[in-house]
């Protein structure tokens, strides 16, 4: 049986579909079970302590087990899970103040910690910004026109497809290739936001042009659509730590999966109704 937390994630919702297709006994858990639009025979439970009896592995999602977090992986323990995969970040070694997820409730570090000191078997992954956060952060200025404005233009990144990690996260929980590495995940190729928003506008067929604004406009913006300045602070940081140096590529999702991992083309092709214009779309329907 194998136990993934934040089932109903940008991983662990792709990982519970591969998990089940793959023939493994699946347990979900997801604060709404009766909601949950899983394969089936997946079984779907609303807490750590109802997922793990007869549990061999599981899949450790941070911000889902929340201030749980120790609790559960002692739990696991207790249980006589035997392998853990932590779900971690690429920059998990930087200092907190270049980690704006933390200010959403990841707790990289810690997780990864807590999977190597458990004296289980454990795999932690490290993926780098997933490709949704682009769509999350573009899609609504993308629709509204041709010009997307941030910060630090030249800043690079090389976002990663949540399918290839939920790919990767299937191949550690069901084999043992995995056990005992830190396994760093990116796309295949690093770009800077104005080649981000070129990839897009090639996609959807449109002249997108990223123009830079000045940290402190973006600070503001951060602020005005909910995220707390802290967040902001980091995340500024991080892009600013890459301005002039390509991001790394580490090819390690080819080498697992015996297949190239997705470009950002591939994943903005795949989800192109994301940055589509709602009126066009009308069009298109009639």
């Amino acid at each position: 049986m194998v136990v993934v937390t934040g089932a109903t994630g940008h991983v662990g919702r792709p990982l519970v579909t591969e998990l089940a297709a793959a023939g493994a006994r699946v347990r979900a858990i997801t604060r709404t079970p009766r909601c949950a639009d899983f394969p089936p025979g997946v079984e779907t439970v609303c807490s750590a302590a109802a997922a793990l009896p007869g549990a061999s592995a599981v899949f450790l999602n941070s911000r889902a087990l929340g201030q749980s977090l120790a609790d559960a992986v002692a739990r696991c323990v207790a249980a006589g899970v035997t392998k853990l995969v932590a779900l971690s970040a690429i920059n998990v070694d930087d200092d907190f103040s270049r980690q704006p997820s933390r200010f959403r409730g990841d707790r990289n570090a810690e997780v990864e910690q807590l999977a190597v000191d458990s004296g289980l078997a454990w795999v932690s992954l490290r993926p780098t910004m997933f490709a949704t956060n682009f769509s999350g952060m573009w899609s609504a200025q993308i629709r509204a026109g041709d010009v997307v404005t941030g910060p630090y233009a030249a800043a690079s990144n090389a976002p990663i497809a949540e399918s290839d990690v939920s790919a990767v996260a299937a191949r550690a929980l069901l084999t043992d290739h995995l056990v005992g590495q830190k396994i760093g995940l990116t796309g295949p190729h690093a770009l800077t936001n104005v080649e981000l928003v070129q990839t897009i506008g090639a996609v959807l067929n449109r002249p997108l042009q990223y123009r830079e604004i000045p940290p402190d406009e973006a600070r503001r913006r951060f602020t005005t659509v909910g995220f707390t300045a802290e967040f902001g602070e980091a995340y500024l940081a991080m892009l600013a730590s890459t301005v002039g140096e390509p991001a790394p590529v580490t090819h390690n999702v080819a080498k697992i999966l015996d297949r190239p991992a997705i470009t950002f083309a591939q994943w903005v092709s795949q989800h192109r109704d994301v940055f589509t214009n709602p009126i066009e779309r009308r069009s298109r329907h009639g």
